[in-house]
């Protein structure tokens, strides 16, 4: 999917400057020469490290020791090619964008670094961290939810609004912050990279926080694909199901046609959960399961569907 939307936000925080040309080495403390400017925002300088602090919004909280010890060695060589993006506050200056470089310079225990100071509120600074982090492909599944998670809750944007901002459609912004509903081992697993986002949304198909933990850890024991997820959890469905005395429908196998299989896995991306394609001689059906009614809501607006009168 193009990402044509994610360049305006952050064209906009970072003002067109060009990338250093020639960079200071990394090791040096002469002053980086700046680049022609409107005005004193726009210009590119040396601050000292030890006045940079994080920000509370930056959405990445998972920086890979090994991929900062490269920047750091690159670094070492080349200097800091792009200046980081950082706000005033309280006398000290706080990162928008370039934490990880921020990071790297404080393994070589650089004194100063390249900055280029901007003016922005608390949204924006969380919508850009978001930008560029998705720009970069630098954030995990469960990074990109809470990321979403606060934009809605922080300053109540719409899932919509979100979508529109970060470019990317509206069920990707749903996907996402649904994994925020599984227990927080079973959110490890994702951030860690042991289970994927299919498997994620294979096991949101339980409503019990302990029944999706047992799913968790036997997909990981096992090795089980999302194919192989869905009939787990559809066998513990059935167990949960006669605990609580209630008749549940086993699923039924997957049809053989590979192209009704392909299908389903569509479907199911589409809508975040199970669905059942029944195929014979152009006729059938097509049934969604759901388990609340939230997430009946959520499939009927991905239809296009009014629950109102």
């Amino acid at each position: 999917m193009s990402k044509p939307a994610l360049g305006r936000g952050l064209g906009a925080l970072l003002g067109g400057n060009p990338v250093l040309a020639q960079p200071a080495p990394a090791v040096s403390v002469q002053p980086v020469a700046p680049a022609p400017a409107s005005d004193d925002r726009e210009r590119v300088r040396r601050v000292p490290l030890g006045r940079i602090r994080p920000c509370p919004l930056q959405p990445r909280k998972d920086f890979s020791g090994e991929a900062l010890k490269e920047l750091a060695d690159s670094i070492r060589e080349q200097g800091i090619v792009q200046p980081l993006i950082v706000r005033e506050r309280g006398g000290f200056f706080e990162l928008i964008a370039g934490e990880r470089r921020w990071r790297a310079a404080q393994l070589l225990n650089l004194t100063e670094v390249p900055v280029i100071t901007r003016e922005a509120d608390d949204r924006a600074v969380l919508e850009l961290a978001l930008i560029e982090n998705l720009q970069r492909e630098n954030l995990n599944a469960i990074e990109e939810a809470h990321g979403y998670a606060q934009l809605a809750e922080q300053f109540q944007l719409t899932q919509e609004d979100i979508a529109a901002k970060v470019g990317k459609s509206r069920a990707v912004v749903a996907n996402a912050l649904r994994l925020l509903k599984l227990p927080d081992p079973v959110q490890k697993f994702i951030r860690d990279g042991r289970l994927s986002v299919g498997h994620g949304k294979v096991i949101l198909g339980l409503s019990d926080e302990k029944l999706q933990q047992i799913a968790a850890e036997r997909v990981i024991k096992e090795g089980l694909n999302v194919r192989q997820a869905e009939g787990l959890v559809a066998k513990l469905q059935t167990r949960g199901a006669r605990k609580a005395g209630t008749k549940l429908e086993t699923v039924a196998p997957a049809a053989g046609d590979p192209h009704v299989a392909d299908l389903e896995t569509k479907l199911r991306e589409m809508f975040a959960t199970k669905v059942k394609l029944n195929y014979a001689q152009g006729k059938g059906s097509v049934e969604i399961s759901f388990f609340s009614e939230e997430e009946l809501e959520r499939i009927l607006q991905i239809l296009g569907v009014t629950s109102g009168g």
